[in-house]
């Protein structure tokens, strides 16, 4: 059997690669602006 240093060791371990992996998965679903984004400031008349 495993000693108890290694097995929270091992489950830190994990625990911090997935918090990466989660990080990059949410960082990368809003990577790009939308079409609308993109071209608000043209589309929108000026105020004179």
């Amino acid at each position: 059997m495993a000693s108890l240093m290694k097995m929270k060791t091992a489950k830190r371990k994990a625990k911090r690669l997935k918090a990466g992996r989660r990080r990059k998965n949410r960082e990368s679903q809003r990577s790009t602006l939308t079409m609308d984004e993109l071209f608000a400031p043209i589309d929108k008349p000026e105020s004179n």
